[in-house]
């Protein structure tokens, strides 16, 4: 049964569902276009819940109906109300956990686009090398989604490997479903370089950042902010070596440092560059906010920290195990190929149900 703030919650967003539709369809509503569009976006994300909470209201007066059947005194009516009964008692269990589910606190980054930096961590050239790996593996399951992924600065490494890559990915959910990457992948396997045949262990470290809307959202003192031009490296044509155009700005105060190299423009290098250091800085906000009340909730899938082992890949036996849901999955060489959704949506899944549980708790 839903708590009566549950209730209350959902009986006020049916009240505000309908003075939206007034004010839609009133006279001059589309004289201000920003208003009218901010109400049609507010009416599409609260109008699932309120269709589900009237659905839900249907099948308790149906139930309410069924059971005053039961003292009718007539065998078949008393047979079929039973019937009902236990349909409907199903329907409202489930619709109430949908309910609770689509009432979660939800993050306004989730529908945007993210930042993706992937860096080699220890084990030399191999871990250079799995870096790499999982670059496309990323890039295959942007392609698979849609997305469209925007370079941002690389570092190469002898004879094949990433030392470090950093991309946007632009697309409807990505952060969403690439929130939870964040964190040690590890890598098990015989590397190229091994005569011996011995298994090696490597690691690599990702990190997610969502898109911030607006860079003028953080602001950043000029005097704070170191800004360095260099000679780009790398692939990229004649313009390469030959003009300062890449670009490292570092935030003096926190120590952040970002670079971009991937464009021969030095202004949109460094519009590019900006854009991360707001992503970081913004991260960094937010990471502060919540480490003070970390201590007091369920850690859910995990913190994000760049430091946690979250996932092993062992390509002897072909498996991936995530370690904070303890899912372990035999399709090792598809997941490297970018397809990965199903294991992005346990960890959304076990997020929610962390989540649901926190709720139910605190109710």
């Amino acid at each position: 049964m839903l708590d009566n703030s549950i209730i209350l919650k959902l009986e006020s967003l049916c009240a505000r569902s309908e003075e939206i539709k007034v004010d839609l369809s009133a006279e001059g509503a589309t004289d201000n276009m920003a208003k009218f569009t901010q109400l049609n976006k507010e009416f599409s994300e609260i109008t699932p819940v309120v269709n589900l909470f009237k659905s839900l209201q249907d099948f308790e007066e149906e139930l309410s109906g069924a059971k005053e059947l039961l003292d009718s005194g007539d065998a078949e009516l008393i047979e079929l109300a039973k019937s009902d009964i236990s349909i409907s008692e199903d329907k409202i269990v489930q619709l109430e956990k949908d309910l609770k589910f689509m009432l979660l606190p939800k993050d306004d980054a989730d529908d945007g686009s993210a930042y993706l930096e992937i860096r080699a961590g220890a084990g030399g050239d191999e871990a250079a090398i799995f870096a790499a790996d999982l670059f496309r593996m990323y890039s295959r399951l942007s392609e698979r989604q849609g997305w469209k992924i925007e370079m941002v600065n690389t570092k190469t490494s002898e004879p094949s490997g990433l030392k470090e890559v950093v991309v946007k990915i632009n697309g409807q959910g990505v952060f969403k479903f690439l929130k939870f990457e964040s964190g040690v992948h590890r890598v098990q396997r015989v590397p190229e370089t091994e005569s011996q045949g011995r298994i090696h262990t490597s690691t690599v470290t990702v990190a997610i950042l969502p898109e911030v809307d607006e860079v003028q959202d953080v602001e950043i003192d000029k005097s704070d902010l170191r800004v360095d031009t260099y000679r780009a490296s790398g692939a990229g044509g004649q313009h390469v070596n030959k003009t300062d155009s890449a670009v490292r700005l570092t935030h003096i105060p926190t120590g952040v440092v970002v670079e971009c190299q991937d464009l021969p423009s030095q202004h949109k290098n460094k519009a590019k560059a900006m854009a991360l250091l707001v992503a970081k800085l913004k991260q960094n906000e937010i990471d502060e906010q919540q480490s003070s009340i970390a201590s007091e909730r369920k850690i859910l899938v995990g913190t994000g920290d760049r430091s946690e082992k979250i996932r092993t890949y062992n390509f002897p036996q072909g498996r991936i195990t995530d370690h904070r849901i303890k899912l372990t999955q035999h399709n090792l060489d598809q997941v490297m190929d970018g397809d990965m959704i199903s294991i992005c949506q346990a960890l959304l899944t076990e997020n929610q149900l962390a989540q649901l549980s926190n709720l139910e708790d605190n109710t």
